[in-house]
């Protein structure tokens, strides 16, 4: 079976090559999927832009690194505690109905913590109960918003379709800290969560204007059988060596990569001297790397490429990370941010794109949201990351983290080789497991 996959590579992949460069284009056309980018892009907007203030503001408080990793680590944990049941549950609800919900709630928290704020009241556990209550909205993202990506354009161009998409998160990555910079040096942290308000009312307006999508047939074949998605998901994955690959890389960025994320603000403050505005902009070099991969992505990948982009995007992840924390001077560290975010696209985009192209289409929204679930291990590095900033410095913890993340890729190669060496993926486990 493994060698069918593997000579997979034919006509037919050409053909799909073809139709995505003429798609490309095309998807703007489509209102829905306008609508979807834009919903995400708020929603990313606003992430970073409480990711940064809300790490500045705890670091200023308690002058931990511990602390600001662990606000960090509360924002991604539903994933790992909840993200395989939301997935099920995603698999049973309207599309439109779900974003709704989602959005309300993340709303809701939002405004909570601009009251408390603005009142004088703001404490950092506070912030760690909206990062959990807001990190459960982000892991239904997965589930349905990217998975309603897909059902919009098809998936002869959901590769396309999520490099657009991550393209927009870049942005985001890039306007959320820039603002919540401004927004802390002139209006303080209540500024922030305000601005962030207004944000979620104009995703609320998009919502709102989307269609409603009928649920397909297949996802009422379990209603009553809640667990039973969740374990049919694991059950694939189980029986295909391409996903164990897949989610095997998954786990090591999350453990050993994306955890780096919290403690960029605190090198730039401790060991480059910058003020909050001076942190935003740097912070937001990683963005720009991440917006430029975007445009790349869209516009010169190939699906015989996804899984040697992948693999080699974590690898590049790793060594930026090195290097960012030994930066001597601010330009040299907004350099080595830029190729980071090209890393993180890199991985990002083709994480979900591998997951929904090689997913057989009646299991893909439960997939999706296991994939969610070893995104959730990301908490493990988390803590593992404040401990040792903690123990040691923040550059030795990132160093550290970054050099065990390799020496673990190293380690596991032969897991994950098959999906490195993968010429085409289109469809071609559509009968996994049989």
């Amino acid at each position: 079976m493994l060698i069918n996959r593997l000579n997979e590579f034919d006509a037919k992949s050409v053909r799909h090559s073809q139709k995505m460069l003429i798609g490309q284009n095309s998807l703007l056309t489509i209102p829905d999927f306008r609508r979807l980018i834009f919903i995400g892009f708020i929603s990313s907007c606003v992430r970073w832009l409480e990711t940064l203030a809300i790490g500045l503001f705890a670091y200023k408080v308690t002058e931990s690194a511990f602390v600001v990793a662990m606000l960090s680590m509360l924002r991604l944990l539903p994933m790992g505690l909840f993200g395989v049941f939301i997935g099920a549950a995603a698999d049973r609800f309207e599309g439109r109905s779900a974003l709704i919900s989602i959005l309300l709630v993340s709303l809701s928290t939002t405004v909570a913590l601009a009251v408390l704020s603005s009142i004088g009241l703001l404490q950092v556990w506070h912030l760690g109960v909206a990062s959990f209550i807001n990190g459960i909205c982000w892991t239904a993202d997965n589930p349905v918003r990217r998975v309603m990506l897909g059902d919009v354009v098809g998936i002869d161009r959901v590769g396309t379709a999520n490099s657009f998409d991550a393209g927009a998160n870049n942005l985001s990555r890039i306007l959320g800290p820039l603002f919540a910079g401004a927004l802390l040096s002139y209006f303080h942290i209540e500024g922030v969560f305000w601005f962030g308000v207004l944000l979620y009312g104009m995703s609320g307006w998009a919502v709102l204007q989307m269609s409603k999508r009928k649920i397909p047939q297949h996802q009422h074949q379990h209603r009553g059988l809640f667990l039973e998605p969740v374990r049919e998901g694991f059950l694939l994955i189980q029986k295909d060596p391409m996903l164990i690959g897949i989610f095997l890389i998954t786990v090591i960025f999350n453990i050993f990569g994306w955890p780096f994320t919290s403690l960029i603000p605190v090198v730039a403050t401790d060991y480059l001297r910058l003020m909050p505005k001076e942190v935003g902009l740097l912070a937001s070099f990683e963005g720009v790397g991440g917006l430029a991969g975007a445009f790349l992505f869209a516009k010169y990948a190939r699906p015989h490429w996804y899984g040697r982009i992948y693999v080699t995007a974590v690898v590049i992840y790793f060594v930026t990370m090195i290097c960012y924390a030994n930066s001597p001077w601010t330009p040299i560290a907004a350099l080595f941010l830029f190729i980071n975010g090209l890393g993180a696209l890199g991985f990002a985009v083709m994480q979900t794109t591998l997951v929904y192209r090689v997913s057989p289409k009646e299991l893909r929204v439960r997939l999706l949201g296991v994939l969610t679930t070893f995104i959730g291990t990301g908490p493990i590095g988390f803590l593992y990351l404040g401990f040792l900033a903690d123990q040691f410095s923040p550059r030795v913890a990132i160093v550290a983290l970054a050099v065990q993340g390799l020496i673990v890729l190293i380690l596991t190669r032969r897991y994950w080789l098959l999906v490195f060496r993968l010429p085409d993926v289109n469809k071609c486990s559509t009968n996994s497991g049989t």
